[in-house]
C-alpha cells in the first residue's frame, strides 16, 4: 500500500517536473498559442473548457465541464465532482452521495445552483448529488478559496453548479441520448437487475439573438441490488459468565444478520432557462430546475441475536470459540439461538423545485445586478417492517460463525428457513414490526441587489473596480417523523400467503442459504395494524421546526496591477452576515397532568460574523501562475444541531436537572485559512499545479455535557405541579447533553495535480493524455460524539469526512471519433456519516475505497450519413468495490456491503 502511495506521489511530482522544464521549449516556441486555436471535441473540450475557468479565476478553484450539452459521463453529478482535487465522495445505495471538500466532512461545505444557495430533502444542510441529473448540468466550479461576494460560502468550499446560458450558444442544439443498464448482482425478488437512462436537450437564439431558451429532461430508472452482512454495534468486551463459552474481556459483537436488498430507484428531472437581451444594457435571466425522485427497496434478511437473548429460553452457549490476537471474536458455534427472518421495507419520495430571475442593467460606467430567488425541498418516507420465526416457540437453532476472512462474514444455519409456510409473523422477540414516516420539508427565498462600478483613475494602477452588495435569505425547515409498533391483527400468529410471495432470495454469499421475499407494504395491509403517532413521549423530541434570516453585505475590490514586470489580479474585500436563528419545538414532562405533559419550548439567537478576505494572482513568465489567499471562513451549525427539542426530567433524589437535545444558541464553525498554489499552463491544453493550505479552526461544533445549563423556564413548569412533592430545593441549574461550541484545532493539506496530453511529449501520443491528483490531508482536531459511541468509541476521534489520503487518477485516448477512459478514485479511510434505524446521524469508521469506471465510445465524423450520432459503453465500480464499516479497528466489522459492476451501453444524437 505504501508502495502504491509513493509511486503515484512521484509519477505526479515528475509529470510537474517534466512538464515544467522538458516541454518549456514548446511553450516558448510559441506552439502552445497556436494549439489553442485548434477546434477540440469529446474528452478534450471538457478537460480545456475546465481548465480555462481554472486559469481565468482570480480564486484557487477546481471545474468541471460537460464536453458537449447533455454529454457528462456520470448518473449523477457526484461522480464528476468527486474525481477533483482534493475532493472525495462517500458513497450510499452505491451511489456517490455526498462530497467531502479538503477532508472536512460535507457539513462543512455549501453548495449552490447558478450562485444561489440550495435547500436539501435531509436533516442537514448538505446536499445528496445524486438528486441532480449529470445531463442538467453544465459545469461545476468549486471554490476552495472565497472571495467577499461569494455568497453561501462553505469553510471546506463552496460548490456551484451551472446550468446552461442559451445566449452564450453560437447555433440551435437539439441532443437526445439514452443508456439501457445492468447491474451484475442479477435478478432477485422479483426485481430485475435492468434499469435505463434518457434525456433531451433544447438550446436556441429567438428575435435575432435576444431571445435564448434552453429546456433539458431527464429520466432514470435504476434497479437498487446489494448483498450486506451486519453486525450489531457496539462491540464490546464480555465480562465472566456473559456470554457462555466466551473468555472475559473478549470483544464480541451481540449480533448479525445477513441480507439482500431489492428496489429501484426513479428520477425525473427539468430545466428550464430563458435569457433575454435586447440591447447591450439589460439581460434578463430566468431559471427554473426541477428533481423528482421516487425510490424504494425491501432487505430480506436472516438475522440472529448473539448476546443471550432468545425470548428467555435456554442460555446461549457458544462452543469452537475462536479469538484473534486482538482479543476478537472471530468464530465458534453459537446455540440455542432464536433466528428471525425480516423484511425491512422503505419508500421514499423526495422533490425540489428552484426558481431564479437575475437581471444585469449596465448604465454607464455602473453596472446592477439584482437577482431574487425560491428553492423548496420535500421529503416523505415510509419505513415499514415484519417479523418472522418458526413456530412453535422455541424453535433454538446453533449457528456456525465466522467472522475472520476478508470477504463477507459468515453464518451458518443449522436449519433451513426457506420455507415460507414454516415462518410465522409473530410477536417475536423483536416484536411483530415497526414503522416510521418521517417528512421533511426545506424553503429558501432570498433577494440579492449588487452593484459594480469603476475604480477612480487615482487607484488605477492597482485597482480596476468595485463591488458592492446585500443579500437577504429566509430558511425553514421542519421535520416531523411519527412512528409506531406494526401489530398483529385479529387473525393472530400467520404465514404470509403465496400471492405475496416472491421468489426466494440467496443469502449464499454469507453462508445462509435461501430464505423467502415477499411483499412487505401489502402483508402489513392485510395482517397487521399500524398507527403512527407523534403523541409517545419519546416521539414528542424528534417534531422540530429550524428558522434563520440572515443578510449579508460585503464590498470587494479587484485588483488589477503591476508589480515590476508581473501583472498581478485578484480581489480584497470583507462580508458581513447577520444571522437571526430561532427553533421551536416541544418537551415531555411526565410530572404533569395528562393533555398537559407536552410543553412548548422556543429558543434562538443573534450574531454577526465579519469574514475579510484577499486573493491574489500572480501572472509569472512562461504562463506559470502563483495564488495566494487569506480569509475567515464560517460555516453554519448543522440543520438538526440548532433544534429545540429536548428530553427534560428532575432527579428528586438530588433536586438537580437534567436534559439532552439540541441546541438553538451554537455559534458557527469558524476558521482562519492560507492557501498558496502554483500552477504551471500551457495554454488550454494542459497543466500541472502544486497547492498547499492551512486552516485554523477557531472552534468545532460536537456533542458535550455542559453543568451550569439554565433550566429555569423548564423547572418553573415542573414546580408548578410537583413542588409539594418533593423535601429538597428544586435548582435551576444542571447537565445539559447537546451540540456546543467547542475547542478547535488545525487542518493542513498538499495537492498536487496534473492535467496532461501526451502528445506534449511526443507526437507518437498523441490523443493519449492523463489526468491525476493526490491529496494529502491532517488535522489535529480530536472530537468527541457520545450519540456514536456505540460505534466509533467513546475515546475522541479524529474529524469525520477526513481522508488523510484522496487519489483520483484518469487515463484517456481520443481519435478520429474514437474515445476510451478509464477512472480511479481512492481514498484512506475516513469516518463517515450515516443514518440509523431510529434515524438519528450517527458515525462509522469507514475502510477506504478503490473504484475503477470506465468509457467507450465513438461519435461519427461530420459529413457522415451519422454525424451526429455517438455510441457508448460504459462500466461503473468494475472492480466490484465493496463497502466496508468498522467499530475502532478492522477485525471488529460492522457493515460488508456489495452493490456489484454495472454496465451501460447507449447511443446519443445531436442535432
Amino acid at each position: 500500500m505504501h508502495h502504491k502511495r509513493n509511486m503515484l506521489s512521484a509519477a505526479l511530482a515528475s509529470a510537474i517536473a517534466l512538464s515544467a522544464a522538458g516541454v518549456n521549449a514548446q511553450d516558448n516556441s510559441g506552439d502552445a498559442t497556436n494549439l489553442d486555436t485548434v477546434t477540440v471535441t469529446g474528452i478534450r473540450r471538457g478537460i480545456e473548457s475546465a481548465i480555462s475557468v481554472k486559469r481565468d479565476s482570480t480564486s484557487i478553484v477546481e471545474a468541471v465541464s460537460a464536453e458537449d450539452i447533455g454529454k457528462l459521463p456520470d448518473v449523477s453529478i457526484a461522480e464528476s465532482i468527486a474525481r477533483l482535487p482534493g475532493l472525495a465522495a462517500q458513497r450510499v445505495a452505491g451511489r456517490a452521495q455526498v462530497i467531502s471538500v479538503r477532508g472536512l466532512s460535507p457539513d462543512f461545505a455549501t453548495t449552490l445552483l447558478n450562485g444561489r444557495e440550495l435547500v436539501s430533502t435531509g436533516d442537514n444542510r448538505s446536499v445528496e448529488f445524486d438528486q441532480y441529473p449529470s445531463e442538467l448540468i453544465n459545469g461545476v466550479t468549486v471554490y476552495k478559496t472565497p472571495d467577499s461576494g461569494l455568497i453561501g460560502q462553505g469553510l471546506s468550499g463552496t460548490i456551484d453548479m451551472q446550468t446552461v446560458r442559451p445566449l452564450s450558444y453560437g447555433d440551435r442544439v437539439i441532443s437526445v441520448s439514452g443508456r439501457y443498464q445492468k447491474n451484475s448482482l442479477g435478478e432477485a425478488a422479483g426485481v430485475d437487475p435492468y434499469g435505463n437512462r434518457f434525456n433531451v436537450s433544447f438550446v436556441d437564439k429567438f428575435a435575432d439573438g435576444t431571445l435564448g431558451i434552453a429546456l433539458g429532461y431527464s429520466h432514470s430508472d435504476m434497479a437498487k441490488q446489494e448483498n450486506q452482512v451486519g453486525l450489531y454495534e457496539p462491540w464490546e468486551q464480555v465480562g465472566d459468565g456473559w456470554r457462555p463459552g466466551v473468555e472475559a474481556g473478549t470483544w464480541y459483537s451481540g449480533g448479525i444478520k445477513a441480507l439482500r436488498r431489492t428496489g429501484n430507484a426513479k428520477r425525473d428531472g427539468l430545466m428550464a432557462t430563458i435569457q433575454y437581451r435586447p440591447n447591450n444594457t439589460w439581460t434578463s435571466t430566468l431559471d427554473a430546475f426541477y428533481t423528482d425522485a421516487e425510490e424504494y427497496d425491501t432487505a430480506n434478511q436472516l438475522e440472529i441475536h448473539l448476546g443471550d437473548f432468545n425470548g428467555g429460553y435456554d442460555r446461549l452457549q457458544v462452543d469452537g470459540v475462536r479469538v484473534n490476537g486482538n482479543g476478537t471474536f472471530t468464530g465458534g458455534i453459537a446455540r440455542n439461538v432464536y433466528p428471525l427472518v425480516r423484511g425491512m421495507y422503505n419508500h421514499r419520495e423526495d422533490n425540489i423545485k428552484a426558481f431564479g430571475w437575475k437581471n444585469e442593467i449596465t448604465l454607464e460606467s455602473v453596472r446592477i445586478e439584482a437577482d431574487v430567488s425560491w428553492s423548496k425541498a420535500e421529503r416523505d418516507e415510509t419505513n415499514l417492517e415484519n417479523n418472522l420465526q418458526r413456530l412453535p416457540a422455541p424453535q433454538l437453532d446453533s449457528v456456525a460463525l465466522d467472522f475472520s476472512g476478508n470477504g463477507f462474514p459468515q453464518l451458518t444455519p443449522g436449519m433451513d428457513y426457506s420455507d415460507p409456510s414454516q415462518l410465522y409473523l409473530t410477536n417475536t422477540i423483536y416484536g411483530s414490526g415497526y414503522g416510521k414516516v418521517p417528512h421533511v420539508d426545506d424553503e429558501l427565498r432570498s433577494f440579492r441587489l449588487t452593484a459594480n462600478f469603476n475604480a477612480p483613475e487615482s487607484m488605477g494602477n492597482w485597482l480596476s473596480d468595485f463591488d458592492i452588495g446585500a443579500n437577504f435569505a429566509d430558511r425553514r425547515k421542519r421535520k416531523t417523523q411519527a412512528e409506531g409498533n406494526i401489530n398483529l391483527g385479529a387473525q393472530g400468529e400467520t404465514s404470509i400467503a403465496a400471492d405475496l410471495q416472491y421468489a426466494p432470495v440467496n443469502l449464499g454469499f454469507a453462508g445462509a442459504g435461501l430464505i423467502p421475499a415477499w411483499n412487505v407494504p401489502a402483508a402489513v395491509a392485510r395482517y397487521m395494524e399500524f398507527n403512527p403517532t407523534t403523541a409517545e413521549s419519546y416521539l414528542v423530541p424528534k417534531q422540530w421546526a429550524v428558522e434563520e434570516e440572515i443578510t449579508t453585505t460585503w464590498f470587494r475590490a479587484n485588483i488589477n496591477a503591476m508589480i515590476g514586470e508581473i501583472p498581478v489580479r485578484g480581489n480584497v474585500g470583507i462580508q458581513a452576515q447577520h444571522v437571526d436563528q430561532f427553533s421551536s419545538s416541544n418537551y415531555w414532562d411526565e410530572s404533569q397532568p395528562v393533555g398537559s405533559q407536552v410543553i412548548p419550548i422556543a429558543d434562538g439567537k443573534s450574531y454577526t460574523d465579519f469574514l475579510p478576505s484577499l486573493n491574489l494572482s500572480f501572472e509569472l513568465p512562461a504562463e506559470n501562475t502563483l495564488r495566494f489567499a487569506m480569509a475567515r471562513q464560517v460555516a453554519r451549525p448543522r440543520v438538526d444541531q440548532l433544534r429545540a427539542s429536548m428530553e427534560f426530567g428532575v432527579d428528586t433524589s438530588t433536586g438537580r436537572p437534567g436534559a439532552s437535545g439540541g441546541n438553538p444558541n451554537l455559534d458557527p464553525w469558524v476558521a482562519n485559512a492560507i492557501d498558496l498554489s502554483w500552477e504551471k499552463y500551457f495554454g488550454n491544453r494542459a497543466y500541472v499545479a502544486a497547492a498547499v493550505f492551512y486552516k485554523d479552526l477557531r472552534s468545532y461544533i460536537y456533542t458535550q455535557t455542559r453543568d451550569g445549563y439554565d433550566f429555569t423556564n423548564q423547572v418553573e413548569q415542573w414546580l408548578a405541579v410537583n413542588g409539594d412533592t418533593i423535601d429538597i430545593p428544586v435548582q435551576n441549574t444542571g447537565n445539559y447533553s447537546a451540540p456546543f461550541n467547542g475547542q478547535g484545532g488545525s487542518l493542513r493539506g498538499a495537492e498536487l495535480t496534473a492535467s496532461l496530453p501526451l502528445d506534449l511529449f511526443s507526437d507518437a501520443l498523441r490523443g493519449f493524455g492523463v489526468v491525476a491528483s493526490a491529496s494529502y490531508n491532517d488535522s489535529d482536531i480530536q472530537i468527541l460524539d457520545p450519540e456514536s459511541a456505540s460505534s466509533v468509541g467513546s475515546d475522541p476521534i479524529m474529524l469525520p469526512g477526513l481522508s488523510k489520503r484522496v487519489y483520483n487518477f484518469t487515463a484517456y485516448y481520443e481519435n478520429n471519433g474514437f474515445e476510451i477512459r478509464v477512472n480511479q478514485r481512492k481514498r484512506s479511510d475516513f469516518i463517515g456519516e450515516i443514518g440509523n434505524f431510529d434515524g438519528v446521524r450517527t458515525l462509522r469508521y469507514v475502510e477506504g475505497e478503490d473504484v475503477i469506471d470506465a468509457q467507450v465510445a465513438y461519435s461519427f465524423a461530420q459529413g457522415s450519413s451519422l454525424q451526429g450520432l455517438s455510441l457508448y459503453l460504459q462500466g461503473s465500480n468494475l472492480n466490484n468495490s465493496r463497502y466496508h464499516t468498522y467499530a475502532g479497528t478492522k477485525d471488529r466489522p460492522l457493515e460488508t456491503i456489495e452493490w456489484g459492476r454495472t454496465w451501460l451501453v447507449g447511443a446519443s444524437y445531436k442535432f
